[in-house]
């Protein structure tokens, strides 16, 4: 099996609220759309962030759990002012925010939690991987604002 992933689905109450969040709030762009079932998002150039119905989710996955998932979603940038930016655009889409901190591993990072609760983190990460990854992405992102396709 390749080393690799695809997709990061999260199971949302609505696909409506989720989208208000990530789409009006948060200014990201889908690429695919079922209106109250599922929507894609783009977050680097092999991965896409999935949000789909509950309902959808539970009649094919089963039923997901409640309560704080033992998982978070990292939003690396590339200084801690970038890390209190973002925090404020969540905050401004209605996330609950807590504040940028410096971390005993070297970077700074805060956390915000979309509609369902999922915990993204955005941080700012000075290690070599770490940097390398955020100019991956915004290479990724560079080569995408170039283009006239819309969902």
């Amino acid at each position: 099996m390749e080393q690799h992933l695809s997709f990061i689905t999260l199971a949302v109450r609505s696909t409506t609220a989720s989208r208000e969040f990530y789409v009006d709030g948060l200014g990201w762009q889908p690429v695919f759309e079922a209106p109250g079932e599922v929507v894609f998002l783009p977050v680097g150039p092999t991965v896409m962030l999935s949000l789909w119905s509950r309902e959808g989710f539970a009649a094919e996955v089963g039923e997901p759990g409640t309560g704080l998932a033992p998982v978070t979603l990292s939003h690396n940038v590339g200084s801690p002012a970038e890390v209190d930016a973002v925090l404020q655009v969540a905050r401004a889409a209605g996330a609950d925010v807590s504040s940028g901190e410096h971390r005993d591993w070297g970077g700074y990072s805060g956390y915000f939690t979309d509609p369902d609760g999922f915990r993204w983190e955005v941080a700012h990460n000075p290690q070599p991987l770490a940097e390398d990854l955020l100019h991956a992405v915004r290479r990724w992102h560079a080569s995408r604002s170039g283009s006239s396709e819309h969902a």
